[in-house]
């Protein structure tokens, strides 16, 4: 068991990418709050898992929400060790016109503000017990981003700032942060990066990863297993792209 005696909380873990590594940290031993907007999606991961898991509706963007969950891992558990912010939000596939303010200031909050709010709530946590580990979910927008996909890419692009500036002013507190870039899996936010999931979109859409398939959340959950672990205790800063190859 690589994560015995850890608790994790895994935002947006109600579903894709957060779903299976909330799945995934549980089978190795971890105790996990399953945080996501969808409370009842949330709850059946939970349910699921059984008694090593708990739901909790939260919405990332919003400071009290993330407080609660902090809150929900030290009072159900005890403790809090990994934190992974993997809720996300995007625009659909077109022009950065036209994306409306309203989406724009949705998506930096969800993928951007909600790591201000992990740090300010997770990390006297950390600092207390003498360490942890913060994961953030980034993408492979953020570094090789292409046309389309702006707004998004941007907010992506501050996830691996945030990342590498974290690692080292946490440095001290023995919390390691990293982050993963995934490509994109069959997840529920596909036809917003694709725009018109038709097999034709897809073919392209594949053709641009040299192993010739989408990221799974079995994928994402195995990279975020091994950075979360005690093997990746001299790791921090880094990110780890699970791309099939799509960077290179």
């Amino acid at each position: 068991m690589r994560l015995s005696g850890k608790v994790a909380v895994v935002t947006g873990g109600g579903s894709g990418f957060g779903e299976g590594i909330a799945r995934r940290f549980a089978e190795e031993g971890a105790r996990v709050i399953v945080a996501d907007l969808d409370e009842a999606a949330a709850g059946r991961v939970a349910d699921s898992i059984g008694e090593t898991a708990l739901a909790v509706r939260a919405d990332v963007a919003v400071g009290e929400d993330y407080e609660a969950i902090v809150s929900a891992a030290v009072g159900a558990f005890g403790r809090l060790d990994i934190l992974i912010n993997n809720a996300g939000y995007t625009h659909r596939y077109g022009s950065m016109l036209d994306v409306d303010e309203a989406t724009f200031d949705r998506i930096y909050a969800v993928n951007v503000k909600s790591i201000y709010h992990s740090a300010i709530h997770a990390v006297p946590v950390f600092r207390a017990q003498g360490g942890g580990v913060i994961l953030n979910i980034g993408s492979t927008a953020g570094i090789r981003p292409r046309p389309n996909l702006t707004w998004y890419n941007g907010s992506k692009g501050a996830v691996l700032t945030l990342t590498q500036s974290m690692a080292v002013e946490l440095a001290p507190d023995k919390v390691r942060v990293c982050a993963i870039a995934p490509v994109a899996g069959e997840t529920g936010m596909l036809h917003r990066f694709m725009g018109n999931d038709t097999p034709e979109r897809r073919a392209q859409f594949l053709a641009s990863i040299p192993l010739g398939r989408l990221s799974t959340p079995r994928d994402i959950a195995n990279a975020a297993l091994y950075l979360c672990s005690d093997e990746a205790d001299f790791l921090t800063g880094v990110c780890l792209e699970v791309d099939g190859g799509r960077c290179v």
